[in-house]
């Protein structure tokens, strides 16, 4: 695949960066790089070496520790500034010296950024731009050329827009990138001005968008309908404000909906778990209603779409999720249906084929969330309240004689949480006391000592999430509490649900199932 025929250009390290609580270390920009790699896109840019020492850092450790496969790293600075010599640039010199075989130079093409932000003629940001380029051409680099609040400056003064486009391209530049920097441009307006530059400058175009008007990704495929052959973006749209076009939302558009092979298609089943762990390593949560990689995205919930899902899935689904590295899946609510609840068993593995069995499970489901249960983010306890419903009768591990918790402050401010639980589990009654961090806390760890000695592998048992939402007037009674638990047992990780008026009353139902859940993914059969 000629990857230099259509360009798939990231800028997660540098411009995805600037997003407000986004701070990225030298080794989770290595990591990220490896994993865009993996993708396939053909460009990743680096950060603005010279400028910042962290990105310094990145490119000298890159070219020992960053093996790339199918991407080219690129070295992001500016051009020369007024009236000073291009040799004599230090930040200039600092492109070179990061030994990125490219280099994407800023330039101002707006006249009122000249002249205010620059301070300098617009004679004098023409010059700048020439000589850059072409000192760097001649140093044997390959040139892009970031035409920076293009749009506004086609706007206010559309000759000296082109002129900057040309005056990079006449001095060696590859590709001239026009900027929708503020993200206020529509589709239709900013085709007509690609198309018009297009056609006076004869150069190859490249597109970088913002989102602030919500149209980063339209204004990108629009671009590519004018005749722009490189576009910009980053991984799950991070960036300043808004974000910049969101890259993976892009490629699988212009791949599968546009007919282009912008990456190997092999590579496109990598998408969504690129995503995922680049919203790992980033430490933001991910996206669940994005396009394509979210997990909500093949997400089927009302029980009308399921029923026609079960007869073909692509009834209410645009393409095949598999291919993107997506599973489709089956919520399950109170607007679920048979056809939802015998989809959402085969999902999980079990193969609901009495109707009395699924018309008990629907009941309840609906019931439980009348009372302000929630199922449709708690697979693991759907699971076990489904297999009550096929036994007949409650099925768990243990049940419970009593619990309490006691939150103490001594003098010294100091809280401590202690929880005592009393359970009967293989017809032996325990007892045990749990400290820790919060009544939450304590009550899982007594829970789990309680039960070790009869399941050792609770020990691996870890509480990871804990969310809170209190939920008012709920079939007509007072407010009452809804505890989501994430728990993980070091390979995976699962959610269930508790709901009572009492914040440690739902939190026990929640951390209850979560243990059971535990067993039984563990091969336990619950008595």
């Amino acid at each position: 695949m000629n990857t230099d025929a259509f360009h798939i250009y990231d800028t997660t390290l540098r411009d995805g960066a600037q997003q407000e609580g986004l701070n990225l270390t030298v080794n989770d920009k290595l990591a990220i790089a490896k994993h865009l790699d993996s993708l396939g896109v053909g460009f990743i840019e680096g950060g603005w070496p010279g400028a910042i020492p962290k990105d310094t850092e990145f490119f000298r450790r890159a070219q020992t520790e960053l093996k790339l496969d199918t991407a080219t790293l690129v070295a992001f600075g500016a051009t020369r500034k007024p009236d000073v010599k291009v040799t004599e640039d230090a930040q200039v010199r600092a492109l070179l010296d990061s030994n990125a075989k490219i280099v994407t130079l800023v330039a101002k093409t707006y006249d009122r950024h000249v002249e205010l932000a620059l301070r300098t003629t617009l004679a004098e940001n023409l010059k700048m731009i020439s000589d850059t380029v072409k000192f760097l051409v001649d140093e044997g680099r390959r040139v892009f050329l970031d035409a920076e609040h293009f749009f506004d400056g086609y706007r206010s003064n559309r000759d000296y827009a082109i002129a900057v486009v040309r005056a990079a391209m006449e001095a060696g530049g590859d590709v001239a990138v026009l900027c929708d920097t503020n993200g206020g441009m529509l589709p239709v307006e900013l085709a007509d001005i690609v198309n018009d530059v297009s056609q006076v400058t004869a150069a190859r175009l490249g597109i970088h968008c913002h989102d602030d008007s919500g149209c980063a990704v339209a204004n990108s495929l629009s671009a590519v309908d004018a005749g722009v052959t490189h576009v910009q973006g980053t991984a799950n749209g991070y960036g300043e404000r808004c974000g910049n076009t969101n890259l993976f939302t892009v490629i699988a558009n212009l791949q599968l909906k546009k007919d282009m092979t912008v990456i190997a298609p092999e590579h496109l089943k990598e998408m969504t778990r690129t995503a995922h762990a680049i919203s790992a390593i980033t430490n933001i949560n991910p996206n669940q209603h994005a396009p394509y990689v979210g997990m909500s995205a093949f997400a089927h919930k009302a029980g009308l779409h399921a029923s026609a899902v079960k007869i073909d899935p692509m009834l209410y689904q645009h393409i095949d999720p598999s291919i993107i590295g997506n599973d489709m899946r089956m919520l399950v609510s109170e607007m679920a249906g048979r056809a939802s609840i015998e989809l959402k068993g085969k999902e999980l593995g079990y193969d609901l084929v009495d109707k009395e069995v699924i018309g008990r499970i629907v009941e309840r489901v609906k019931d439980l969330e009348s009372r302000g249960w929630t199922f449709d983010a708690a697979d693991a306890s759907f699971e076990l309240l489904m297999l009550d419903e096929i036994a007949g009768r409650k099925q768990r591990f243990f049940t419970v004689d009593s619990w309490k918790v006691v939150v103490e402050q001594d003098v010294d401010g100091e809280v401590y949480s202690e929880a005592t639980v009393a359970i009967v589990a293989d017809e032996q009654r325990l007892v045990s006391t749990g400290e820790g961090n919060g009544p939450v806390n304590a009550l899982d760890n007594a829970l789990r000592t309680a039960l070790t000695s009869i399941y050792p592998e609770l020990s691996k048992l870890e509480l990871v999430d804990y969310k809170v939402r209190i939920l008012e007037g709920v079939k007509g009674t007072g407010a009452v509490t809804r505890v989501l638990i994430e728990t993980s047992d070091g390979n995976t990780e699962w959610d269930t649900v508790g709901v009572h008026e009492n914040v440690v009353a739902a939190s026990w139902k929640a951390i209850s199932d979560a243990v059971a859940y535990g067993l039984l993914r563990a091969g336990r059969k619950p008595n």
